[in-house]
């Protein structure tokens, strides 16, 4: 090892001594009162990483030393220098047209954050219960699947347009007006006795649970979201394009482009 290369690694050795010697380990009695900081350290805690890099610089001058250092190093000009996680002290550019505009790792630091607002569902809802977990009592989009207990307002519409006078159909009103047989729920009383921890609706147990019960949680779970078609607000315009051509308005409006010609041709 020569005299200069020895130098070189004490003064190295010495300057990381001194930015070490500022940090120090949190005691558990200490952590309760430390604050976090705003920001993450911005002092290296590497002062060594680089030294052969301004020694080489330095004797063999900064364009000899770009010559060797491209003819080496596999991304010399990588961002982060091929670390996976970036460094804290890395800003990376995020526009094309602003070079000020930056990002930064874990900047803010997650400690000066306001704390996360954890949505909970509203009050008096079977969702208002961690415990409940069940999904039937808000599965609208199988409603109605269910062959022993179909629609029950979509049956009363088949059987309005069937004839009157059949004795078949007089049956199926009659089922209708009853309801379903299977599941009428036991009202609170299981095998052991009666049981108080469900006096809503009885949908939390599979004893106690009834179609009226689940019929109700149904329709409070139904969606009232559903949006507006695209042609919504034109629509008086569309109608008088249809009229002024003396052609039928159909349902809906498409507006999507037209078809190519070469689209129209039928291949045979």
């Amino acid at each position: 090892m020569t005299v200069t290369v020895k130098k070189a690694g004490e003064v190295a050795v010495k300057t990381a001594s001194k930015a070490i010697a500022g940090q120090r380990a949190v005691t558990a009695s200490e952590a309760p009162n430390v604050k976090p900081a705003i920001e993450s350290n911005k002092s290296t805690m590497m002062p060594w990483k680089g030294w052969i890099e301004s020694f080489l610089k330095d004797k063999l001058g900064p364009e000899r030393f770009q010559k060797y250092r491209e003819l080496v190093y596999y991304k010399p000009d990588d961002l982060h220098d091929l670390n996976q996680i970036p460094l804290p002290i890395t800003k990376v550019p995020i526009s094309k047209d602003d070079p000020k505009m930056t990002a930064q790792f874990r900047y803010p630091s997650p400690g000066s954050q306001p704390p996360v607002r954890i949505p909970t569902a509203d009050p008096g809802t079977t969702q208002d219960d961690p415990f409940n977990t069940s999904y039937y009592t808000r599965d609208t989009g199988r409603r109605g699947l269910d062959p022993a207990w179909k629609n029950p307002e979509l049956e009363r519409i088949k059987v309005e347009l069937m004839n009157p006078n059949d004795p078949d159909v007089e049956d199926l009103k009659a089922k209708l007006e009853a309801g379903p047989e299977s599941s009428p729920g036991n009202k609170g009383r299981f095998a052991t006795g009666p049981s108080d921890f469900d006096t809503t609706s009885g949908l939390r147990a599979t004893m106690s649970a009834n179609h009226e019960a689940l019929e109700a949680s149904l329709d409070a779970n139904m969606p009232d979201h559903l949006p507006y078609p695209d042609w919504y607000d034109k629509q008086d315009e569309l109608v008088a394009w249809y009229e002024e051509r003396d052609l039928p308005v159909p349902f809906g409006a498409t507006g999507y482009g037209t078809v190519p010609r070469e689209g129209r041709i039928a291949r045979w």
